[in-house]
């Protein structure tokens, strides 16, 4: 088997809160990362339809307030159900591409409901099939006015070529435990989604590639105030308070040595393309394998509970 994998990274922004037009942004990187022989493209955390910037910008833990409604039932509306086939073109697109995608959604899934969002990872394979949903376990800060917390079951991994690769939205990757399910699974190459800002990579990911002597690939978007659609509800006051750069990307790869592939790129919008040699953790491994002749699974180990979560069971 080929050792190397060619991965493009979409450091795109969002159509925000507009799944349609979204979805035409995430269609036209896939079929150019292929176009140029990509085998995975990573796309940043929330990116369809976006992250809920608004909450910073709004006021967005005052209760009961008009805008917040309106804006999260917007928010709502614009989500993504997989089960009513809002990725299928995605799905078909890898499938004709032979090319595996990582995607960050918001989630609305029939499972729980139909009514609560889940910030989630959906890795698809190159058979255009979806392997798995990872719902962020724990939302951050002002997140969590919003998006509802996850569960383990996209505690997963997935053989692509010769590597094993899992993946974790945002600050998860900062989560200890998490990381561990996936290093004992053998993850050996790990996707860390983000809504954007280099502030985020420029430190774990060379953390993470260092502690677990895996490829360790950052992907973020980007959001501008351009990118706010003038249709968005209360338009005016989101962007009044608005940065120049609401999330400057910062999309980047370190080796299993934990040193930079590619730096962090930041204030551009594009597609970033790398290719890796899976050798190259055979050879850092050599010193360090965290789940392997490195642990004491005699002394500590880690018990993951991969249960889809319901308030549900029908018998």
């Amino acid at each position: 088997m080929d050792s190397t994998l060619k991965i493009a990274m979409a450091q795109i922004a969002p159509v925000w809160l507009d799944k349609e037009a979204t979805l035409k942004k995430i269609e036209k990187a896939i079929i150019e990362a292929a176009s140029q022989s990509s085998e995975l493209i990573v796309f940043g955390e929330a990116l369809l339809p976006g992250y809920p910037f608004w909450l910073a910008l709004t006021g967005g833990a005052e209760w009961n307030k008009d805008l917040n409604k309106k804006l999260h039932a917007h928010y709502v509306s614009n989500s993504v159900c997989i089960e009513k086939g809002d990725l299928d073109a995605i799905c078909k697109l890898a499938k004709s591409h032979h090319i595996a995608v990582y995607l960050g959604i918001i989630e609305r899934p029939l499972d729980r409901g139909g009514h609560s969002i889940y910030a989630s990872l959906v890795y698809i394979d190159p058979t255009g099939d979806i392997k798995s949903v990872h719902r962020k376990l724990r939302p951050t800060y002002d997140e969590r006015l919003t998006w509802s917390p996850g569960d383990g079951n996209g505690l997963r991994v997935h053989d692509l070529k010769a590597f094993t690769v899992g993946g974790l939205n945002c600050w998860e990757n900062w989560m200890p435990l998490p990381r561990a399910a996936l290093y004992g699974q053998g993850e050996n190459l790990h996707i860390a989604a983000w809504p954007g800002s280099d502030h985020n990579t420029k430190d774990i990911t060379r953390f993470i590639a260092r502690e677990s002597r895996s490829f360790v690939v950052s992907v973020s978007a980007i959001m501008r105030p351009s990118d706010f659609p003038k249709t968005t509800p209360f338009y005016d006051e989101v962007v009044k308070n608005a940065p120049q750069w609401l999330a400057n990307g910062g999309s980047c790869i370190a080796g299993p040595d934990g040193e930079w592939i590619v730096e962090p790129i930041v204030e551009k919008e594009e597609l970033i393309i790398q290719t890796i040699d899976f050798n190259r953790v055979l050879e850092e491994r050599q010193n360090f394998d965290p789940a392997g002749h490195y642990s004491r699974p005699d002394v500590t180990k880690l018990i993951v509970n991969r249960e889809r979560q319901s308030t549900l069971e029908i018998k």
